[in-house]
C-alpha cells in the first residue's frame, strides 16, 4: 500500500544538532523491551544519542514486582542496542511533580511509555512536570514512544470503566486525531465490543487504529509506516482496511 517512509518524522540529526522539530513517534501493538522490538527502537534512537529513557508508570498499579520486570527487561534492551538504560520511576501523581524525576528526561534520545494500565498513565503524567518533560524532549527531536497502554494514552482520548458517564478520561494530547487499540489480534477475543467503543460518535474526526502484537506504526503525526510481523488496521463504521510491513499510513 505504498513504499517505506524513513524512521524520522523530522530532523534526523536530533536534539544534538540543535533541531527544535519534534522527532518520531511510534505506537505500538506490544513487545516493548523485547528483541522482537530492537530493529525499530534502534532506528528511532539513531542519530539522537544513546539515553534510553523508561517510564514502568503505567504498570505502577500491579505492584513492585511488575515494575521490576519492567526494568529488569528495559535494562535487557538497553543492553542489546549499546545504550544508557535511564529509568524514569514514577509510580503516582506525586512522583510525577519531582524535579529530580524530570530532570532525567533531559538528553533523552528515545523516551518509552510501557505498558499496564492507560487510566493510571494518563492520569499520572498529564499536566505534571515530567510530563512536561517529555513532551519538551520529544518536540526538541527526541523519539517518543508508546506501547500498549503508553500507545493508547498518547491519544487525547483513553476508555475507562471508571467513568461510565463519559466512558473516557483526558489522554496525554501528543495525538488527539488518533485512537489507539493495542494488541489487536487479540483484543477482539479479549473485549468483543472494543471496536464498537471506540467507534462512537466522539471518534468522528479521529481515527481509530487497531495495532497487532509485535507490530508498530512508526512516523507521524500524520504520515506513518507500519513495522512488524503483523499489520495495522484504520477501522470504521463500514469495515477495516488493513497495511502491512512498510506500508504508508495516513491519519488526516
Amino acid at each position: 500500500m505504498g513504499e517505506t517512509a524513513p524512521v524520522t518524522a523530522a530532523d534526523p540529526a536530533g536534539p544534538s544538532s540543535g533541531a527544535s522539530a519534534p522527532g518520531p513517534l511510534a505506537l505500538i501493538g506490544s513487545g516493548e523491551y523485547l528483541p522482537v522490538m530492537l530493529d525499530i527502537e534502534r532506528d528511532l534512537m539513531a542519530g539522537r544519542g544513546d539515553r534510553y529513557v523508561q517510564l514502568a508508570t503505567a504498570a505502577a498499579p500491579e505492584g513492585d514486582g511488575s515494575l521490576h520486570r519492567w526494568h529488569s527487561l528495559g535494562a535487557q534492551q538497553a543492553a542489546r542496542l549499546g545504550a544508557e538504560q535511564v529509568v524514569v520511576d514514577v509510580r503516582t501523581r506525586e512522583d510525577a511533580y519531582d524535579g529530580g524525576l524530570a530532570a532525567l528526561v533531559e538528553g533523552a534520545a528515545l523516551v518509552y511509555l510501557s505498558g499496564g494500565n492507560p487510566v493510571h498513565l494518563a492520569d499520572t503524567l498529564r499536566g505534571t512536570p515530567v510530563w512536561d518533560a517529555i513532551h519538551a524532549a520529544w518536540r526538541s527531536g527526541a523519539a517518543l514512544a508508546g506501547c500498549s497502554a503508553g500507545a493508547m494514552a498518547m491519544s487525547g482520548w483513553v476508555p475507562s470503566l471508571r467513568h461510565p458517564r463519559s466512558g473516557a478520561v483526558d489522554g496525554l494530547g501528543v495525538l488527539p486525531h488518533v485512537r489507539v487499540i493495542p494488541h489487536f489480534d487479540r483484543m477482539a477475543g479479549w473485549m468483543p465490543d472494543i471496536v464498537g467503543r471506540y467507534l462512537v460518535p466522539e471518534a468522528e474526526g479521529a481515527t481509530v487504529v487497531g495495532v497487532d502484537e509485535d507490530t508498530a506504526l512508526v512516523g507521524g503525526p500524520h504520515e506513518w509506516t507500519v513495522r512488524g510481523r503483523q499489520r495495522v488496521w484504520v477501522l470504521t463504521h463500514h469495515g477495516r482496511t488493513a497495511y502491512a510491513d512498510g506500508d504508508v499510513l495516513v491519519t488526516p
